[in-house]
Order: structure tokens, then C-alpha cells, then sequence
């Protein structure tokens, strides 16, 4: 049963950094696709960043340069940096996890609410 788990969130003054992390388990070597979304209150859900098994990064063109998404050496966990934080990057942050090439289910995992206040 493949599980994912988000930690790292938590209340950050504008202009601060946070990592945010996100575990994968239940999966057979590395996993395929990990990433991060976001979804702030009364928005739709919208995707932050990708990296595959390949090593290719994706982001989205607003967060380019302030974002940064890395995997662990045996690719189970996704680590996503964030840097000059600004209130409009207050949100629930969600991991979603694609374990296999040749099966399109991803997991999700259950968020991690990041607050950018002063």
C-alpha cells in the first residue's frame, strides 16, 4: 500500500524560507513522478513542481527562481525549498506521488499548511 506523507509546513514572516518535505513508502524501487501542488483557500488546487526519476524538474513559470524541488538518492522522498516567501504562498501544500511508469493511479498525501504572515 503506498503511502505519502508531507511534513515541514508551518507559519513563515514574508520574505522567509521553508522546506517542505513529503515521504513515499509502499513503493518497489524509485518512484516515477514526485510533486507538489498547492491550493489556496477558495482557489483550485495548482501544480508547484515536478521531478521524475530521470532527474527532470518542472516548475510553474510563477515560481521559477524561488522554488526549488529535489528528490533523496533512493528517490522515495521530494523535498520542496522555498525562498522569498510572500503571503500569496500561504496554502495547503500537497505531495502527489506517480509510483510507476506503466500504471497512471497517483497517491496523494494529506497536506502541510504553509502560513506566510508577519
Amino acid at each position: 500500500q503506498v503511502q505519502v506523507v508531507e511534513s515541514g509546513g508551518g507559519l513563515v514572516q514574508p520574505g522567509g524560507s521553508l522546506k517542505l518535505s513529503c515521504a513515499a513508502s509502499g513503493i518497489v524501487g524509485s518512484a516515477y513522478v514526485m510533486a507538489w501542488y498547492r491550493q489556496a483557500p477558495g482557489k483550485q488546487r495548482e501544480l508547484v513542481a515536478t521531478s521524475d526519476r530521470f532527474g527532470t524538474t518542472n516548475y510553474a513559470d510563477s515560481l521559477k527562481g524561488r522554488f526549488t524541488i529535489s528528490r533523496d538518492n533512493a528517490k522515495t522522498t521530494v523535498y520542496l525549498q522555498m525562498n522569498s516567501l510572500q503571503p500569496e504562498d500561504t496554502a495547503v501544500y500537497y505531495c502527489n506521488v506517480r509510483p510507476y511508469v506503466s500504471d497512471p493511479r497517483t497517491y496523494w498525501g494529506q497536506g502541510t499548511q504553509v502560513t506566510v504572515s508577519s
